[in-house]
């Protein structure tokens, strides 16, 4: 999965002191798309030496001693970079694993820096605290931390067959699974049997945990759980979710593009029966 990244360390400690270096890499996002540039054999990502003023660059975390930072809001796009859609075209182009993990990582705390600007309870702006990763209000003393939020990967079995589904507002050309974020005061175990019959009418039952995964292009952690059908497998397509649920056998479940993602290690645990 993305976050299988050995033999490289990720480290993430906040080192708020951190000095950037002239290899160390920039990142800034626009939606899903990264700051980059599309060279013949990959991409080309922003090096602190290609600007002329590294002040206002935050320290994200480290990939095998190279220092990520994010790119100053506000700033000038770098002459011959572009936001380049990185995420849903993954399967277009080789990024090296521990790459796509940053990528993921740092659009994560890209998207928490740049909507957690002002402090919620008085409205003064925040600044860097300088003993973790937070943002603290120097007027009132609130503090905030990343916000990480929790979403459920849904292996829904009946028998020898598995449910792969396809959203119906996302452009991606690959089978997925039944998925969804925890609401407040739900368990993982009732979020799960909620989003089933939500999205696919169905009742589930032997609800058991597979493995979690960060997911940070979506701000989340997410839990993988199997269950099985419960009653009629009767499939009910909530067509504002969904544009297709259905029933694949063991063995012959479409696998996505590559092994980034809970979802296809999920899918393929059931395909080799180990699901």
């Amino acid at each position: 999965m993305i976050q299988d990244i050995a033999p490289h360390t990720f480290d993430n400690q906040y080192h708020p002191d951190r000095k950037p270096a002239p290899d160390d890499i920039v990142f800034d996002f626009k939606g899903q798309s990264l700051l980059c540039r599309e060279e013949e054999g990959g991409l080309k990502y922003l090096r602190v030496s290609e600007l002329a003023d590294t002040d206002g660059l935050t320290y994200l975390f480290s990939v095998d001693e190279r220092g990520f930072f994010l790119f100053p809001a506000g700033a000038g796009v770098p002459e011959g970079y572009d936001y380049v859609e990185i995420w849903r075209s993954r399967s277009e182009r080789t990024v090296p694993k521990e790459m796509m993990f940053a990528i993921a990582t740092g659009k994560h705390l890209t998207h928490w820096y740049r909507t957690h600007r002002y402090c919620g309870c008085c409205g003064n702006e925040f600044i860097h605290a300088d003993d973790e990763r937070a943002l603290v209000c120097p007027a009132c003393g609130f503090r905030t931390y990343p916000r990480i939020m929790p979403a459920v990967i849904i292996g829904v079995t009946n028998g020898e067959s598995l449910l792969v589904t396809r959203y119906s507002d996302r452009p991606l050309p690959y089978y997925a699974l039944v998925a969804g974020f925890v609401e407040i005061g739900e368990t993982l175990e009732e979020c799960v049997a909620r989003e089933v019959m939500e999205e696919v009418g169905l009742h589930v039952k032997n609800i058991r945990y597979y493995k979690s995964q960060p997911w940070g292009i979506a701000d989340d952690v997410l839990t993988g759980f199997f269950c099985d059908v419960d009653g009629d497998p009767s499939v009910k397509i909530d067509y504002n979710e969904l544009g297709e649920a259905i029933w694949a056998p063991r063995g012959e479940v479409p696998l996505q593009p590559d092994r980034l993602s809970l979802t296809e290690d999920m899918m393929r645990a059931f395909n080799e029966g180990r699901a």
